[in-house]
């Protein structure tokens, strides 16, 4: 089958760009506001969620839905101005999302994130060109592990469900491409979960690092879903 028929779909913090420590500031700094604490095992728990599951799971459930986004969005806007000093792509991003885009394969954006981050995100680290479609935290009523986010990415992208590879550095995000029927391919190189983790999680593949990964790595790892 032809490359075009098959959809490579992307998270984007701990994946494509390494934003941790600008979340875990801003995170800090909301706690800090509301005499509340924020620590490192709250943020490894929580990392792939959405604000909206984040806050009442660390910062306790008395909260409203109004206040909850209000909460939400000072911690964005921290994040934001942290990360608008400069965010570049993990190492082999680049060559990869250009590699694919040349040899035929449609991408979108499936991300936990809200739009206004990630359209930053993808401002400052030259990926946009590539991309056929761009799927954030607005777009969908659940979080990872639930499949919506990739769902409506292969939806937009005109791609069956099967015939996507999913690129994750989270349990959760592991789950949510597992829960759509796609491939999924972990990466540790941020250090948030390790490889036994993603795994568990139901990794097809697991990887250090995207300079290990290429064209034929993808087509691989697809090519039973052409067979069938």
């Amino acid at each position: 089958m032809k490359a075009s028929e098959f959809a490579v779909l992307w998270d984007v913090d701990g994946t494509l760009v390494d934003t941790a420590e600008q979340h875990f500031r801003a995170w800090n700094m909301l706690a800090a506001e509301i005499g509340k604490i924020y620590s490192r095992e709250d943020f490894a728990n929580t990392f792939g969620w959405r604000n909206p599951e984040i806050i009442p799971r660390v910062f306790g459930d008395h909260y409203t839905a109004k206040e909850i986004d209000a909460l939400g969005e000072r911690k964005e806007a921290y994040y934001r101005k942290d990360a608008a000093r400069g965010l570049e792509p993990l190492p082999g991003v680049l060559d990869l999302v250009r590699s694919l885009h040349e040899a035929g394969f449609k991408q979108a954006i499936g991300s936990s994130a809200p739009r206004e981050n990630v359209e930053m995100i993808l401002d400052q680290s030259c990926l946009r060109p590539y991309l056929g479609a761009v799927i954030a935290m607005e777009d969908v009523a659940r979080g990872k592990p639930d499949p919506l986010v990739f769902l409506l990415g292969a939806q937009r992208l005109g791609v069956e469900p099967s015939r996507c590879v999913v690129f994750e550095d989270a349990p959760v995000g592991i789950q949510a491409a597992k829960s759509a029927g796609m491939k999924a391919i972990g990466v540790t190189f941020v250090g948030h979960h390790s490889r036994e983790r993603l795994e568990a999680g139901g990794a097809d593949l697991v990887v250090e690092c995207l300079t290990h990964v290429n064209v034929d790595t993808v087509r691989e790892l697809l090519d039973s879903c052409g067979r069938q």
